[in-house]
């Protein structure tokens, strides 16, 4: 308990005093972002993954809270999922590499020994859904960060449950870590996770996910499985949607997800956050307590319902016009360019 307390709060410390240090070189080389008409640094992301395994890594290291089997291999293997993100947040790397990536990853944590081949590809394709969803989460203030905070925190639930302390103690570090980051990354954002931070949070959190579940009965582990990421995946399927319809890969299309949609409906940056924390919370409940044995899985049918239902109402939202919308790199421009607040860019197709 008093080492879950220390690593916490180290964890939080080292990732909100890092996302702070790291925002003056970022705005001094230019590797930021327009969000609303505002600079924010790209380089948060890179504080989650530092602070996040640098506190697991010792307390491994040390003896005091060893990872155990498996855990250690998913955090290496994250750490580079982060490296690929860093990458691309820099400079433009094709998507088709990047999913490559996170595909080979998923396929070294998977526990084949306990689901089988079959089984186990299977879940290296969730794994690396899920890493996409929480990237197209980070579009928007505080989302993403909540979302994972929220995640974490059920998912370290379930795997002390069943008495996984290594990886409970791991996803309680990512639950700290995203907290430090969230104190700048709360709507005015100063820093944004960027893919590094998106794509490293996702991954772990999925991978530990398919961990708890590994070897239990598939019809439960479907269930909270899928409660336990309900809002990251609406939230893909709604981006997914909106690209669809407009036919090109562009700045409004990246904006098409559960925040700016609720943004429609006239809520602010910050209620939009809250709105989807709370959704993340209720969902992630079920998630847990299906896990627990509490509620059967057809509980996971009513948040499938609830998403379904969500997801066909704010397809018919207006997505609102905003000028600092997001740009990364490999959407058409170079490396730490930042166009002015309601320049106009022309973006490649996808």
């Amino acid at each position: 308990m008093l080492y879950g307390i220390i690593a916490a709060t180290s964890a939080l410390l080292l990732a909100s005093a890092l996302a702070a240090v790291l925002r003056v070189p970022a705005l001094r080389f230019g590797l930021v972002e327009r969000r609303r008409g505002r600079t924010v640094s790209r380089l948060g992301g890179a504080a989650v993954v530092v602070g996040t395994v640098v506190v697991a890594g010792v307390g491994d290291w040390s003896g005091v809270a060893r990872l155990g089997t498996g855990v250690g291999e998913l955090l290496v293997v994250g750490a580079g999922v982060g490296v690929l993100g860093l990458v691309a947040d820099l400079r433009p790397v094709p998507r088709v590499v990047r999913l490559a990536g996170q595909a080979a990853a998923a396929v070294a944590v998977v526990p084949y020994d306990e689901l089988g081949v079959g089984a186990g590809l299977f879940a290296s394709a969730w794994i690396v859904l899920v890493t996409s969803a929480f990237g197209s989460l980070d579009q928007a203030d505080g989302v993403m960060g909540t979302v994972g905070v929220v995640t974490a925190f059920a998912l370290g639930g379930c795997a002390a449950a069943e008495v996984m302390d290594g990886l409970a103690a791991l996803l309680s570090v990512l639950a700290a870590a995203l907290t430090g980051f969230l104190m700048h990354n709360w709507a005015p954002a100063r820093t944004v996770a960027g893919r590094c931070g998106a794509l490293f949070t996702g991954f772990v959190l999925a991978s530990a996910a398919v961990l708890v579940h590994a070897g239990r009965e598939p019809l439960g582990s479907a269930g909270a499985l899928f409660a336990l990421t309900a809002v990251a995946t609406a939230d893909a399927v709604l981006v997914l949607a909106g690209r669809r319809r407009g036919g090109r890969l562009g700045p409004v299309a990246c904006r098409r997800g559960l925040a700016h949609r609720l943004r429609g409906l006239g809520l602010t940056a910050r209620g939009a956050a809250v709105v989807i924390g709370a959704a993340a919370f209720a969902s992630a409940l079920v998630g847990l307590l299906i896990d627990l044995g509490w509620a059967g899985a057809g509980a996971a049918c009513w948040v499938a319902g609830a998403a379904g239902v969500s997801v066909l109402g704010l397809l018919r939202v207006r997505v609102p016009p905003d000028r600092g919308f997001r740009v990364h790199p490999d959407q058409g421009t170079r490396p730490g360019v930042v166009p002015p607040a309601g320049a106009s860019l022309r973006v490649r197709s996808g």
